[in-house]
This record gives C-alpha cells, sequence and structure tokens, in this order.
C-alpha cells in the first residue's frame, strides 16, 4: 500500500521532515542509496557548488548539455512556481506520477531500514532515482550547503564546480570565509577537473590546496578562461573558442563563462553559434529575473550580502533616472544588519514577511532598519499598493528571498492570465 497517493500527502510529509540529523555526515543518505542500488553512480554528473551563482550556473549547464544531444537531468533548489522543478530531465519537470512512484519506493526503503532522511536528503534520493530510471547521460547537481558534507556529495563527477565563495551559512559551514572555503573545496575529487569563478584571492590557497592533494586540474576564472564586457555584449573566451553574448551582468557572465568552460572539458559536439543561441534563450526563473518594464519590475533571490550587492549594482546600471522601490524580506538566520547596510538613501524600502518558519516577522528586523523604513505585515498587499504607484521610469525590486520572490511571481502570473 502506497504512502503517498497525491502530491499534497507527499510534500506535508517532507516538509515535516527535520532539517539536519544530529551529526554532520553522510552515512543516512548513503546507507538509502546503496539499498536503491546506488543510482547516483549509474549517470554522470556535474556537481556545483557556491555562495552564488550556483542556480544559474546549473541551468546553464543543463541546457548547454541538452543541446549537444545528451539527456540531462537538472537537481536545483529551491523551486519558484512548483516542488517539480527541483528535479528535471531535459527542461522538463518531473511528473507528480514519476514524483510519487519514487517518493513511495524510497519510503519503503526506509521502513525496511528503520531510518529516516532529512528533507533535503529525501530530495537528493529522488532526484538519483529519477536520473537512474530515465537513463540520463548527465545530470547537473545543485550543492544544498557547502559541499564536503553536503547530501549530494556522494558522486564521483566529471566536472565539479565552485562558483564563487562568500559569507553565508555560516553557523552550519563558517563562520569565516576561510572555513566555507574548505567546506566547499570537499567538492573537488581525485582526478576529476574543478572549474573555479570569481572567488576571493584570500581564499584561493585553499582550494588549490585541495586540488593538489586530489591531483584534480583546476581551471580558474581570468586565468584559464575569461569573460570581459563591452558595449550590448558579452565576450566569452575559452581554448574552445570565444563566445560573444547578448549583453547581460557581469556577474551572469561569471556563470556563463563557467558554462562554457565545463562544456569545452567534456569535448562535446556543438557550435559555436549553438552555444551563443542557448545561452541568449536561457531565462533563470528568480535570478535578475525582469518581468515588466515602463516601470521596471525585477525579482531577484538575493539572501545575502554579496548577493544583495550584486543585485543593487545591476538595478543602478540599469535604472532610468526614475525612483528605486524596494520590497524585501529575508531569513531571520541571516546578518540582516549587514545586508541593510549595503542600501544607499535613494532607494524607498518596504519590509514585509511571508509564511515560512524561517522568515523575519517584525520583531526578527533589528532597531535602526524598523525605525528606518516602514513595515507591511502582507506581502502581496504590499507589492498591489507599491505597483500602484509607480511612475513610468521608476523600478520596483522584490528580493531577499526566493520564497518572496515565488509568492509575487506567481500573484503577477495570475493577474496576466485573467
Amino acid at each position: 500500500m502506497n504512502k503517498f497517493n497525491t502530491l499534497s500527502d507527499f510534500l506535508n510529509y517532507l516538509y515535516a521532515l527535520p532539517r539536519l540529523h544530529d551529526k554532520s555526515d553522510l552515512s543516512y543518505i548513503k546507507q538509502v542509496l546503496a539499498e536503491m542500488d546506488n543510482p547516483q553512480d549509474k549517470v554522470k554528473t556535474i556537481h556545483v557548488t557556491g555562495t552564488n551563482g550556483k542556480g544559474s550556473t546549473c541551468y546553464y549547464i543543463s541546457n548547454l548539455l541538452e543541446k549537444a544531444g545528451q539527456k540531462t537531468g537538472l537537481f536545483v533548489s529551491p523551486y519558484i512556481r512548483e516542488f517539480n522543478e527541483r528535479i528535471q530531465l531535459n527542461s522538463q519537470n518531473i511528473s507528480n506520477e514519476d514524483l510519487l512512484v519514487g517518493a513511495n519506493y524510497i519510503y519503503q526503503i526506509l521502513q525496511k531500514l528503520k531510518i529516516e532522511l532529512v528533507t533535503f536528503e529525501y530530495e537528493v534520493a529522488l532526484a538519483f532515482w529519477y536520473f537512474a530510471k530515465k537513463r540520463c547521460n548527465y545530470a547537473v547537481i545543485e550543492v544544498g550547503i557547502g559541499a564536503r558534507h553536503d547530501k549530494t556529495n556522494v558522486i564521483i563527477p566529471e566536472v565539479s564546480v565552485i562558483t564563487t565563495v562568500g559569507l553565508d551559512h555560516e553557523k552550519i559551514i563558517g563562520p569565516t570565509l576561510q572555513d566555507i572555503a574548505f567546506e566547499k573545496a570537499g567538492i573537488i575529487k581525485d582526478k576529476r577537473p574543478v572549474v573555479l569563478g570569481n572567488t576571493p584571492e584570500s581564499i584561493l590557497p585553499i582550494i588549490q590546496k585541495e586540488a593538489q592533494v586530489k591531483s584534480a586540474p583546476m581551471y580558474q576564472l581570468n586565468k584559464d578562461f575569461l569573460v570581459m564586457s563591452e558595449e550590448n555584449k558579452l565576450l566569452v573566451h575559452t581554448k574552445k573558442g570565444i563566445y560573444q553574448f547578448e549583453t547581460r551582468p557581469l556577474v551572469e557572465g561569471f556563470d556563463i563563462a563557467i558554462a562554457c568552460q565545463v562544456l569545452s572539458l567534456l569535448n562535446l559536439s556543438i557550435l559555436p553559434t549553438e552555444v551563443e543561441k542557448i545561452i541568449n534563450l536561457t531565462k533563470i526563473p528568480g535570478r535578475y529575473q525582469i518581468i515588466k518594464t515602463k516601470p521596471t519590475i525585477i525579482l531577484d533571490g538575493a539572501h545575502n550580502m554579496q548577493a544583495m550587492n550584486n543585485l543593487l549594482d545591476f538595478i543602478n546600471a540599469e535604472q532610468n533616472q526614475g525612483q528605486i522601490y524596494v520590497l524585501i524580506t529575508m531569513m531571520k538566520d541571516k546578518d540582516l544588519s549587514e545586508v541593510f547596510a549595503l542600501f544607499n538613501h535613494n532607494e524607498k524600502i518596504t519590509l514585509t514577511t511571508i509564511d515560512y518558519p524561517r522568515a523575519a516577522k517584525k520583531a526578527d528586523f533589528p532597531v535602526e532598519v524598523l525605525e528606518k523604513y516602514k513595515y507591511r505585515k502582507n506581502a502581496i498587499q504590499a507589492y498591489i499598493d507599491l505597483k500602484k504607484n509607480l511612475k513610468e521610469n521608476d523600478t520596483l525590486v522584490v528580493t531577499g528571498s526566493f520564497y518572496l520572490v515565488s509568492q509575487i511571481l506567481n500573484f503577477q502570473e495570475k493577474i496576466d492570465a485573467s
């Protein structure tokens, strides 16, 4: 008899599971995967970590692999529209039917082993089961947190990727930048290439040491491959050639350059013009997503200092002399004071919250932030009111959390469809 008959059955169970085990190791997930006949070993993988940019990089790599004729799986988080987008095959979300078959299969294994997985482990096991079942040529796997102790770190990838290293999740993988770099360097495997994105010079020795110990060839942005922003175009140089893309924020260019470098290491057959076309067509939900123009509405899930800094650079470059409005909430475990210190006096900021356990409520915002900015409890109503008062050259930015971005995007799409 099946435990889960509907998607709601499964998601209610999944989100009631603990977030973390008492000990930070991979013994639980490895035990379950072994009972499943190790599906993670039956598919070639690309493993991607990084403080920011890892989701975007995964989408770019996945789309390039698919264009190169490879049956490609994609495992990313969080989702924007529906849970199923966490697990994709050739750009199509896993069906409810397949999801429930996999969820029930894994549940039976857990009953047999008499153990419980945390939420993310269940999702990881489900993704590997699905990719093996569908006989993918490649699966692009996004790390949850860190890498060394992350539940996805049970694979020997064709290529490992570290997009960026910055301060985030300090309580779990920190507290220092060096600690975080060490955790992320755990993605490097014996004799498997690692591609390194835009990272601080101060932590390079940590990653280089791990690569040397593992005899892993390292390919570094702005050393082994390049990205340059010129007028109305983005140029990427790899040893396979030069690619020219539509203009993007340079921070997105870093992710595109990494994807091109990964592709070059896999020696797959794809024309440069096809690479350019597929990257230009790739739109990533909740990342620098412009959903309206005149006035401009931008959705971005920036949720740490590095990501927020990048977003503000992008907004200021795009801005049309009008007023910038920001609707923001964040998780209460983030360093809220430091993030809000990045804003100058030009933005008109509205604080809000969402129905999510970790989301900051009014009392969680620092006193100096509450004194400075107005707070609206209802995020949707705050969005409606802000949008209503926008002038043609104004910009409204919804940010701070992918969960907030998801709510606003789904609301706006319902309006557009009506």
